[in-house]
């Protein structure tokens, strides 16, 4: 697993948790380090130690520690280069939804070695929609379904989630629109400003 995705699961427990309690998941997860390396790779088997660990340790379902990780990586305001990768899929919540097959290839782009779950969504309707994602973490359909609640309020999208469970081609979340322009969308800007 790559140590990006690691260390953003280190980063999501410090900032939300505190310093503590990752020293906590750290033991309890049986790492002999402190600290997740960015560019290093990691044996998918630690990462899915942490989390189970986090949830133990946070009394909480595994699938809302992961959901929670999600909205983490799209609304923490040092996760701003992230947004802006997600945002880049397009004007409104369904070209952002048409865009996410695509999201491996850009994320390769910037980190040539990041391994992003593979997507693939199905139009039913204007409105219905199912995402099927592929990742080596168990669970990881439960980042995406965080990650969508937050880039649907980043949109200002009023939308209706539902985790479906796992097939044999993956997670499946099923989407219903309910409404594209329920709020004002968050600014958006390709270019952080300088500060």
């Amino acid at each position: 697993m790559n140590g990006l995705i690691n260390r953003s699961i280190q980063c999501f427990l410090t900032d939300t948790h505190g310093a503590g309690l990752w020293s906590r998941v750290a033991v309890a997860a049986g790492l002999d380090f402190e600290n997740f390396e960015p560019m290093l790779d990691y044996d998918p088997v630690l990462t899915d130690r942490v989390i189970t660990a986090a949830a133990r340790l946070l009394d909480r379902p595994r699938e809302t520690v992961l959901e929670d990780l999600g909205t983490f990586l799209v609304s923490h305001p040092h996760l701003g280069a992230l947004r802006r990768l997600l945002r880049f899929g397009g004007a409104s919540f369904v070209d952002f939804l048409h865009s996410l097959e695509e999201l491996p290839g850009r994320g390769r782009l910037a980190l040539p070695d990041l391994d992003l779950p593979q997507m693939l969504l199905l139009d039913h309707s204007p409105q219905d929609y199912t995402l099927t994602c592929r990742a080596p973490l168990a669970g990881a359909g439960h980042v995406l379904l965080g990650l969508l609640r937050a880039m649907a309020d980043d949109y200002g999208a009023l939308v209706w989630l539902e985790h479906q469970g796992a097939g044999l081609d993956g997670e499946v979340i099923a989407i219903r629109l309910l409404d594209d322009s329920f709020a004002a969308a968050r600014p958006f800007a390709l270019v952080q400003e300088a500060g």
